[in-house]
């Protein structure tokens, strides 16, 4: 059975760093691309960042460009986010995803293309 499960979040002050993590079961990240995505409250889910291990390929939204890491470790089967210089704006409940389509990123990183979603982590950034 295909399962993905984040940790990490939690309350930081801006400026701040976390780093989440998505441990994957029941697969192997070659298998697929792994992508984040955040919901914000009112808004709609929206793709964060992405990787394909099989490429080593890897996207980023630009309202998280040059701020956020994606990482992976394949050893642990776990895929990382590192996010630096946090932002009131960043403040979302985080998820992570398999796009059980392709090892491949395929263009246009959005959620109806991914699946196996985990339960999320909440991320707030706040003073």
């Amino acid at each position: 059975q295909l399962q993905l499960v984040e940790s990490g979040g939690g309350l930081v002050q801006p400026g701040g760093s976390l780093r989440l993590s998505c441990a994957a079961s029941g697969f192997t990240l070659d298998d697929y691309a792994i992508g984040w995505f955040r919901q914000a409250p009112g808004k709609e889910r929206e793709g964060v960042s992405c990787i394909s291990s099989s490429d080593g390929s890897t996207y980023y939204a630009d309202s998280v460009k040059d701020r956020f890491t994606i990482s992976v470790d394949n050893a642990k089967n776990t895929v990382y986010l590192q996010m630096n210089s946090l932002k009131p704006e960043d403040t979302a409940v985080y998820y992570c995803a398999a796009d059980l389509e392709s090892p491949f990123i395929r263009v246009g990183v959005s959620p109806s293309k991914f699946g196996s979603w985990g339960q999320g982590t909440q991320v707030t950034v706040s003073s």
